[in-house]
């Protein structure tokens, strides 16, 4: 399968696997991550997604371009009509921490897809791009909003306009990853840092991620609003008394998710 999800202590591992072209995304890849991000979207046994590429060379290289030309239709056919014009990203959005092991290469609509994940680690050997303007193209999956939005704009133009990708380190220094590793430990690292998300209390982390994101687009003073409301929201929930109630007692919580 083009992409594999596997889920153990409400942990979702999904894979794209199509190694042999360095993960490149074609149409069943496309169809398969739709169903992928529905089911980490309704599926209550899981609390955090990691997202990886299989083999040693690549996270994902964006686009098949030999096997995904232009459709026939209208750009407006697809957005209005069939409804099938969504990439990757399409039906993505959830609340789940979602956390992105970069492996190797990660360019084009591959660092779009790890550029919309919440947390980014990248092995040793990464390198991380925006090459459409090569192509003639433009990142077309929300690179140009999100890449500017993470490491800055005048970091994002240099990436963006000259298209030429950077490594782990550089990577490291803007801020477009928060950790690099060994490629031996990128997954362990990863698993590491979603059990550690999963452990807590599930309605706190996802109105956390909720809360933050939606910040981001309004002035402070209103977004400190939201945090009071989203405070009392949580306030008699049964896991925020649990957790208290395990401080108190000196034992891990258990947390339900109510």
């Amino acid at each position: 399968m083009p992409v594999d999800i596997e889920v153990e202590d409400r942990i979702a591992t999904v894979t794209l696997n199509r190694p042999e072209v360095m993960n490149a995304v074609d149409a069943q890849m496309r169809a398969d991550l739709r169903r992928v991000w529905d089911r980490v979207r309704t599926d209550d046994d899981i609390n955090v997604v990691i997202v990886t590429g299989a083999g040693e060379r690549a996270f994902c290289t964006g686009s098949d371009l030999k096997a995904t030309m232009p459709p026939p239709e209208s750009a407006a056919a697809l957005l209005f009509g069939t409804g099938e014009a969504g990439g990757t990203l399409e039906g993505f959005g959830t609340d789940k921490p979602i956390v992105c092991a970069i492996n190797g290469h990660a360019l084009g609509g591959g660092l779009e897809l790890a550029l919309a994940c919440d947390i980014r680690i990248a092995s040793d050997n990464a390198r991380l791009g925006l090459t459409e303007a090569r192509i003639g193209s433009v990142p077309g999956s929300g690179g140009m909003q999100r890449l500017p939005r993470t490491i800055g704009k005048s970091d994002a133009m240099l990436m963006l306009l000259t298209g030429e990708p950077v490594d782990a380190a550089e990577a490291l220094r803007t801020g477009l990853v928060s950790r690099v590793v060994p490629r031996a430990e990128l997954m362990r690292t990863a698993r590491e840092i979603a059990a550690r998300i999963a452990a807590n209390g599930p309605l706190a982390v996802r109105a956390i991620k909720r809360t933050v994101l939606a910040g981001l687009d309004m002035p402070l003073e209103h977004a400190l609003q939201v945090d009071k409301y989203v405070l009392g929201l949580l306030r008699d929930t049964e896991d925020r008394i649990e957790g208290r109630l395990a401080f108190k007692e000196k034992r891990a919580p258990v947390f339900k998710g109510r």
